[in-house]
């Protein structure tokens, strides 16, 4: 079946605007029924792109990423066989693409029409990911569970849901990273992955995703793994939010992270429970410094301007705030 089927494998993994333009051009020509991405989230994003881009008569890039409106063309079907785990996007509408000539790295969550109609996921598939990328996608799960947990302060069935998920991922990261062979481990990355961005946790919540802002603008001046940007903004991030959000940290320390509650007043309880966090990342092997990322004080001031500020966290930044951001983490 494979054999009636156009591959095309860029050489740089670099999805941005140009490629697509190429791309789109090609298609055209090809009239394709169904588009099959085999790879990491990077690839499901750029098919879903290039799945509503083909048909458009404008340009997409500006209608679809710059004035965010919805789909009104032709889209060619999207499925997808998964080496890599960690953006869900075999689950939901999101795309996310680069424009390398503006340092602009924006997402799109499209509709259920968009959303592939068909993913493969297996577990085994994932075996020969190199270490930095697996962790990498551990650490993008576990931020896409706390963009939406970390809002609002209602008892709310959803963080029930994520604070189990948050233990899933954790448990079968320590066990991954010791033994990457192990296929109950990467089971459960895989399908936790899943389960963190198909919207079914976001229900009832305002969501935050502040620190995927500040990560897709790292990452669109330095072509750093997504993961790792997130890994190195996300605890200055929360601390800086956490006296707006006290109740909820204290939440997530004790029962994600075991922090016990005696003798101490819920901010000391939060700030052990972002320490632990802390932690488990430095047992991972994640980045948090924005300086191993590549990341330049020049640079500075266009990742500043080109990081949206959201308002459903609990604290809406300032651009000095995310600057200050990035000079703690420098300093990390």
């Amino acid at each position: 079946m494979l054999g009636t089927f156009t591959y095309y494998n860029p050489t740089k993994l670099h999805f941005g605007k140009d490629a697509l333009a190429s791309l789109k051009e090609e298609l055209l020509n090809y009239g394709p029924k169904v588009m099959l991405s085999f790879g990491g989230g990077s690839t499901v994003d750029y098919a879903k792109a290039v799945s509503v881009s083909t048909y458009c008569e404008e340009d997409p890039w500006d209608k679809y990423y710059l004035r965010m409106e919805e789909v009104d063309n032709k889209i060619i079907p999207v499925g997808c066989i998964l080496t890599m785990v960690g953006t869900g996007s075999e689950m939901n509408g999101g795309s996310v693409i680069t424009n390398p000539k503006t340092n602009l790295k924006i997402g799109h969550v499209y509709g259920p029409n968009v959303f592939p109609k068909f993913a493969i996921l297996n577990p085994e598939y994932t075996f020969t990911v190199p270490m930095y990328q697996m962790v990498a996608g551990c650490f993008d799960i576990m931020s896409h569970i706390l963009e939406q947990y970390f809002s609002g302060n209602d008892d709310n069935t959803s963080d029930y849901i994520m604070e189990g998920l948050l233990k899933s991922l954790i448990h079968s990261a320590r066990i991954a990273v010791k033994n990457p062979m192990d296929y109950e481990a990467r089971s459960n990355i895989m399908w936790t992955s899943t389960w963190a961005l198909n919207t079914l946790v976001a229900a009832g919540k305002t969501t935050d995703w502040e620190v995927h802002m500040i990560g897709q603008s790292i990452g669109a001046y330095t072509d750093a793994t997504h993961g790792m940007t997130l890994s190195a903004v996300s605890i200055p991030y929360y601390k800086m939010i956490l006296p707006y959000g006290v109740a909820k940290f204290k939440r997530y320390a004790m029962n994600v992270w075991n922090v016990q509650a005696q003798d101490k007043d819920d901010t000391q309880i939060a700030l052990e429970g972002l320490q632990a966090m802390e932690d488990f990342m430095k047992e991972l092997g994640l980045v948090l410094s924005v300086k191993d990322l590549g990341v330049t004080p020049e640079m500075y001031d266009g990742i500043v301007a080109g990081t949206p500020l959201n308002t459903g966290g609990y604290k809406t930044l300032s651009k000095e705030d995310v600057k200050a951001i990035l000079e703690e983490s420098m300093n990390a």
